[in-house]
């Protein structure tokens, strides 16, 4: 642990402990899990009361994803920095909830545009239910976030969240017209993951300072926390793709290979390559060389010019960032779990 002088959240200068990414030892969410658990059950109340209908195949479908084994992170991240900030009332219950269906609505047309068959280790929505079905019902748990902020009454919170799910949209249009562009930059790609994936991390930790009352510097150090957690999270997410099997990712390995999706071991690699490598990386991006001989060898070049390791190292540095702005906030156990998390979203072997 490093002493750091720094501006706080509260915008008064303080010397802060700055907790550094500790090897050595097996980090884990179970310290999120507890500190958060009594409000997880609430907030699981109101997914379950929300995503009924009387359309059986809504909650039917909705029911296949939301119960099919997350953690439900984006939501325990609004309680967990709820607790940080010493917030003691039940207003972000609803608003973890909501945060919960616009991922979820999501997962759901994420997996249709994917083409995807696995997702947390079952079978995707899409396969079992048809792409139209997947579409509508993620449309609806959209519709039903936006009934729980309406609710709330701040407008302040409408504007982060939706705001959120239009950088999210945005994210995943731009990845699709990246896909299988080997020339996309690192830049770039980064630019992508921010939106499709730290933009609501970062919302669902920013709307904690809302409900607690706090000023704009606090939301805002809370949404860096989030957004540098949600970058981690994916960098080590599209490393993953090609070390790790379906059994500990919960999806198929080798996915990403096989859809032409631009992540950054691929950006590296292709970089790095020889221009015999460089034409393998075209042509496997562009679906004329990726079976599973291909996928071996694209294995072999990410190792050999050290991609997924440097990949790794991004995360790591975008982690120790979440970690450094924790510094500003009081020590005790909110403030040790979330450091706690980011932790294990980088240490993570699925």
């Amino acid at each position: 642990m490093l002493a750091q002088t720094a501006p706080s959240a509260m915008g008064v200068t303080v010397t802060a402990t700055v907790h550094t990414l500790r090897p050595g030892r097996e980090p884990s969410i179970q310290a999120l899990m507890n500190l958060t658990a009594p409000g997880l059950n609430a907030v699981n109340h109101v997914i379950l009361d929300r995503m009924q209908s009387p359309v059986a195949l809504i909650p039917e479908l909705a029911g296949h994803l939301i119960a099919g084994g997350g953690k439900r992170l984006r939501p325990m991240l609004t309680l967990g920095c709820a607790s940080l900030l010493g917030y003691e009332g039940t207003r972000h219950h609803r608003l973890a909830a909501a945060v919960e269906f616009i991922h979820t609505a999501t997962l759901l047309h994420d997996d249709v545009v994917d083409a995807s068959g696995l997702r947390r280790g079952k079978v995707t929505a899409n396969a079992l239910y048809g792409n139209p079905a997947s579409v509508l019902v993620g449309d609806f748990l959209f519709s039903r976030a936006f009934e729980l902020m309406v609710e709330d009454g701040s407008l302040r919170v409408l504007k982060i969240l939706s705001r959120a799910s239009a950088v999210i949209a945005e994210g995943e249009v731009a990845q699709l017209t990246a896909q299988r562009d080997v020339s996309t930059t690192e830049d770039r790609y980064l630019e992508i993951i921010s939106a499709k994936t730290a933009a609501l991390f970062a919302a669902a930790c920013q709307i904690a300072g809302v409900v607690a009352e706090r000023d704009e510097k606090v939301e805002e150090a809370l949404a860096s926390y989030g957004r540098d957690l949600g970058i981690a999270f994916q960098l080590v997410d599209d490393a993953i793709d090609y070390v790790s099997d379906a059994a500990t990712m919960g999806k198929n390995a080798g996915d990403d290979f096989r859809d032409g999706k631009i992540t950054l071991p691929v950006i590296l690699a292709y970089a790095r390559g020889s221009e015999a490598d460089r034409e393998f990386w075209r042509r496997a991006m562009i679906g004329k060389a990726n079976g599973d001989a291909e996928l071996a060898r694209a294995g072999d070049l990410l190792r050999s010019t050290n991609a997924v390791a440097d990949t790794m190292a991004r995360a790591r540095h975008y982690g120790q960032r979440a970690i450094d702005v924790l510094g500003s906030f009081p020590n005790g156990p909110a403030r040790a779990a979330l450091t706690e998390t980011v932790e294990f979203a980088i240490a993570r072997a699925y």
